[in-house]
Parts: C-alpha cells; structure tokens; sequence
C-alpha cells in the first residue's frame, strides 16, 4: 500500500496548489505542506518549484508523479480484482480502457465481437475521446489503458503499436490525378481543427508547402459519417483512414482516388501508464486483440 504521503504529493501534482490538494483531501493545508517536506527530505530533492501565483513539479517530482501515478492506479485496480473473486470463481475485473473516435467507429467493434465470443462472461468498459483527454484519464485512474490514433509522451505512457494504418484520399468517382497537386482543384470535407485525423493531413500537407487552404473549398464536419456522406452525395474529396472506408469502397460507393505520389500511414497503439505492474497482461491482450483484427478483417 501507499503511504499517504504520497496520496497528498499526487493530489498537489494535479491541482498545482497546496491550497487546493487540502481542500480536494479534506486536510489542513499545514499537513500538506508537512507532507511535502517529508517527501523531499526521504528523497533529498526538492519536488515543487514556484511558478508565477502558483507551483509546477520539479522534473524530480514529475518522474516521482510518473511513478506513484503508476503505483496508486495499480493498486486500485488490484482492490477492483480481488474484490471481484469469490469462493466459486473468479470473476475478472472489468476491461476499462478507451479509444479514439475513429478506432472506436472502426476498430473496437470487430475486435469487442471475437474477444466477447471468446470470453463471453468479461465485462467491457469503453470510454470514447480524443487522445488529450483519454491521457488525462489514464492518469487519473479512471480507464487502465486506450487504443489511441493521436500523439502522447512516450516518457509518460508505455505503448506498443497495435497496427499501421493507411490513409486514403477518397471520392464519389475515380479521378483523373496522379499527383497530389491534381486534387487541389477539389472541394475538401474535413473533421473540425484539432482532431486527429485532419492533424495527420495538415502535418503530411505542411511538409509539402501545402495547406487545406490550397484547396477549392473547405467543408468541416464533426462526424466521419457525416463526411463520407457528404461525398458520396458529390459535395467534394476527403482524406480518411483506409479501416473507415473499406465497406464504402468494397461496395464502390466511394473510390479511393489517393495519387501515387501520395503515401501516407499512421500508428493505432495501445498505450498505458509507464511504470504499471500490469504491463504484461497489456501486452498480451494487444496481442490477442491484433489477431482478432486480423481474423475478422
């Protein structure tokens, strides 16, 4: 078990006030500052610096909060699985994990259908957000690990690469263009700024002195659906992940125009606190989930 100690340093780490972790732990602010100063003294380094009206950890402390993040989450859901044991069976501990918009649309379902099949009794949690915010949760106890598209601190998150993604440009018909430049002339239909499949784009358009903005038009959406909609009613062009668009294009409901000079892939990983005792189990069940993928692609 943790000291309770280190309770009160996760709690400062997160509100970034003395003031506050008292309030959130319902203790003075006298013994959070005690505890503080226990904890700087057991590992000889300060942990908090001040920074303008407030405080920031020290990179000390941002590694102690990586690693008792880690242990406090662990040790949580340790008393989620044996809670959930009982004379006659054992009874796993519910899967809570999250995925990011297009993993969850695309992904997930093929992969929840044959792990289900397989193991019918497990409970399944899912959280669907963008990578920041499935990040946060991670850290904050509340899922145990994601399947994210976006980028996260490899110093912070331990991963391993579930699977590598293509990323086509897609139309209502085949178009006559062999270079990227030949799409230009397009209306292009776009998720919002921010999300992480028009990041990809704008990064891949960056590197070629191009932007959105190079386009005929720019159409933004919310919804993948909602844009792949959009283009099969002729609206414009799209760039999408290929596991997004393969019934539509199977169906030649969509024809991928992507130029040959075009060739874009991007990473789908599982990812999960560094340091966790649980990181085996996380391993094998990315494992397991790639060859359910596979068998039902």
């Amino acid at each position: 078990m943790l000291d309770y100690r280190a309770y009160t340093f996760l709690e400062v780490c997160r509100q970034r006030s003395y003031t506050r972790a008292a309030e959130e732990l319902h203790i003075s602010q006298p013994a959070v500052s005690q505890h503080i100063r226990q904890l700087e003294q057991q590992y000889g380094c300060a942990l908090f610096a001040k920074a303008g009206r407030g405080i920031e950890p020290t990179p000390a402390g941002d590694e102690l909060f990586c690693a008792l993040g880690a242990m406090a989450n662990d040790e949580e859901r340790l008393q989620r699985e044996l809670s959930s044991l009982n004379e006659n069976a054992a009874v796993r501990a519910p899967l809570r994990f999250g995925c990011t918009r297009t993993v969850a649309d695309y992904v997930a379902p093929r992969i929840l259908a044959k792990h289900l099949a397989c193991r019918p009794d497990d409970q399944i949690l899912m959280q669907v957000e963008n990578t920041a915010e499935l990040l946060n949760q991670i850290e904050a106890g509340a899922i145990d690990f994601a399947l994210v598209e976006g980028s996260f601190d490899r110093a912070r998150f331990d991963h391993v690469v579930f699977s590598c993604e293509p990323y086509v440009a897609i139309a209502r018909h085949a178009l006559d263009a062999t270079r990227l430049e030949d799409l230009l002339g397009q209306r292009i239909i776009l998720r919002e700024p921010g999300s992480g499949t028009r990041e990809i784009l704008e990064r891949y358009l960056a590197v070629r002195n191009l932007s959105v903005r190079d386009f005929a038009g720019i159409i933004e959406l919310a919804s993948i659906p909602a844009i792949k909609a959009c283009v099969r009613a002729g609206a414009g062009i799209s760039f999408l992940y290929r596991a997004a668009v393969e019934s539509e294009l199977a169906h030649r409901e969509l024809a991928d125009v992507t130029p040959a000079d075009v060739s874009i892939e991007h990473h789908f990983e599982l990812i999960w606190q560094r340091g966790s005792l649980f990181a085996a189990r996380y391993r094998a069940l990315a494992r397991t989930w790639q060859a359910h993928a596979s068998t039902t692609a």
